[in-house]
């Protein structure tokens, strides 16, 4: 049906408000408030923004390295965290996955880091480079060990080798007549539970370095310190062999991280 102009005028009612009243623009103005309030979660606040006493540079050359945490320390070899986090909070995170030890951060790999979002190969390569700094510092305290007295001097002299392998190996510790260390000699290396041990090759390396005794050393990546059947077995056959060339052994040790068993020590060599 036409209708006039007039009346299609006249039938649109009179309390119609067009969808740009007031009342739509503040509906229109909240939904934008909601959205910012959504993004303003996200915002971190940047390192350069930090108190000056607690950015970690700054706290390094005011206070000194030891007042600073681990992920502090790590955070200014990184250089940078991404958007959303901090370099101290992006390190964070990393330790938290590893039990919040640098033990733990040894045994991280490549791969392992490059998962964590803003951490590139440069900034894993690094962190990867700081752990094995450390891990050589162990190593040149160990190497002031020139004489094995006891069962807990074979612990710190191979914690650095063995510690935070996640592989079972055999090494064997060649020393004199007066227990001094001769060599130190990686036998073999195996899974995550066992090593296949010779032990020809083992009285090899012991008669090539003239050496009288020897301890034998493996590691457990389980942490668990109690022997195996293989372990007893081993030792036996090892202890019987080197006396049919005139050799001593000491003892078989067992190393888990920071802790020991002593074939010795237990009376069962």
């Amino acid at each position: 049906m036409n209708l006039p102009h007039s009346k299609r005028i006249s039938m649109i009612r009179k309390d119609f408000r067009p969808f740009n009243t007031s009342e739509s623009n503040k509906v229109a103005e909240q939904e934008p408030a909601a959205e910012a309030k959504e993004k303003s979660a996200d915002v971190y606040t940047s390192i350069k923004h930090w108190a000056e006493e607690d950015r970690p540079r700054e706290k390094l050359m005011a206070k000194g390295a030891e007042a600073l945490t681990n992920a502090e320390l790590l955070a200014i070899l990184i250089g940078g965290g991404t958007t959303k986090k901090s370099a101290v909070e992006l390190m964070q995170e990393v330790l938290r996955s590893c039990g919040d030890t640098l033990r733990g951060l040894n045994h991280l790999t490549l791969q392992d880091l490059l998962r964590f979002n803003g951490i590139g190969e440069a900034k894993a390569l690094t962190i990867i480079a700081a752990a094995e700094i450390g891990k050589r510092r162990m190593m040149e305290d160990s190497h002031k060990i020139q004489q094995i007295r006891t069962s807990a001097d074979v612990l710190h002299y191979m914690n650095p080798y063995i510690q935070d392998l996640n592989h079972e190996e055999c090494w064997v510790l060649l020393l004199n007549n007066y227990a001094r260390l001769i060599n130190c000699v990686r036998i073999s290396q195996g899974g995550l539970t066992e090593t296949a041990v010779d032990v020809r090759v083992v009285l090899k390396e012991a008669l090539k370095h003239d050496a009288t005794s020897f301890i034998l050393v493996h590691n457990h990546p389980s942490g668990n310190m109690r022997p195996s059947r293989y372990d007893d077995d081993l030792t036996q056959r090892m202890s019987r062999a080197a006396a049919t060339v005139n050799l001593r052994m000491i003892d078989h040790v067992i190393v888990t991280e920071g802790e020991y068993y002593s074939y010795s020590e237990n009376g069962k060599i």
